[in-house]
């Protein structure tokens, strides 16, 4: 077929096999345009719930799902002897520890965990930060979250002391003795404890999954211009001699 002197050379089997592999990649790219929708509600849908009125943590067992990302507020005491660092924790290109105790909820022996705040890590390693606990009653309100942090663990040797890598609710458990809710608290509240508490907003990630939809859309569009090139060529016509 010749159009506008270009002449197309379909071939069955390239036509076939580039149509299969456009769709593939089309069908990929919305996919990942749906999987970012997705996020972005869920992430309005936590908006909302941050908004919400606080809410008073109670002593019987609850549910992750039904206070995650909400405005929590306990009350209890400290247990300090419980206190746990988490290491490697950066603040303004620092390097220091978040600071985890539980509280131990009322009369009851319910306890949640309260991540205070950051502080420096001082130049000796050898030596962990001072970092007073108010004693007696107090309210301590927060932000609800999952209590296990999912990342990488550079060795298999976690817990050192009183200094983790990461907070895993079940090995804190273990280590504990516990009774514990399956959250964790980010504190809000302001105490004169020397703890830096500016909790970043968790990113809903939809941008990663736009950025892979405009990947495989891009590879559709290279392989339809693959296509055309390999399928299309000048059609020279043949000189005739009078």
């Amino acid at each position: 077929m010749t159009i506008l002197g270009w002449q197309f050379n379909i071939k069955l089997w390239p036509t076939v096999a580039a149509i299969f592999f456009m769709v593939v990649l089309l069908m990929l790219g919305n996919w990942q345009l749906s999987r970012a929708q997705e996020k972005e509600a869920r992430q309005e849908r936590l908006d909302q719930l941050s908004q919400q009125p606080v809410v008073s943590l109670p002593t019987t067992p609850v549910k992750l799902k039904d206070y995650q990302f909400r405005q929590i507020e306990v009350h209890g005491t400290y247990v300090p002897s419980h206190t746990i660092y988490l290491d490697n924790k950066i603040n303004r290109g620092i390097a220091g520890y978040q600071i985890v105790t539980p509280i131990k909820l009322g009369k009851s022996s319910m306890h949640v965990l309260i991540n205070r705040g950051w502080i420096a890590a001082g130049r000796s390693r050898n030596q962990l930060p001072n970092v007073p606990t108010p004693d007696g009653q107090i309210t301590v309100s927060g932000i609800a979250h999952s209590p296990t942090q999912r990342t990488l663990e550079l060795s298999t040797k976690t817990v050192s002391g009183r200094v983790w890598e990461n907070l895993h609710l079940d090995r804190y458990r273990k280590a504990t003795g516990l009774t514990l809710q399956p959250l964790l608290i980010l504190q809000q509240s302001d105490v004169k404890d020397g703890l830096a508490r500016k909790w970043s907003r968790p990113d809903s990630g939809a941008a990663r999954n736009i950025g892979y939809a405009f990947q495989w859309f891009s590879m559709a569009l290279a392989l339809l211009i693959l296509y055309l090139v390999l399928s299309v060529k000048r059609d020279h016509p043949k000189n005739t001699q009078a």
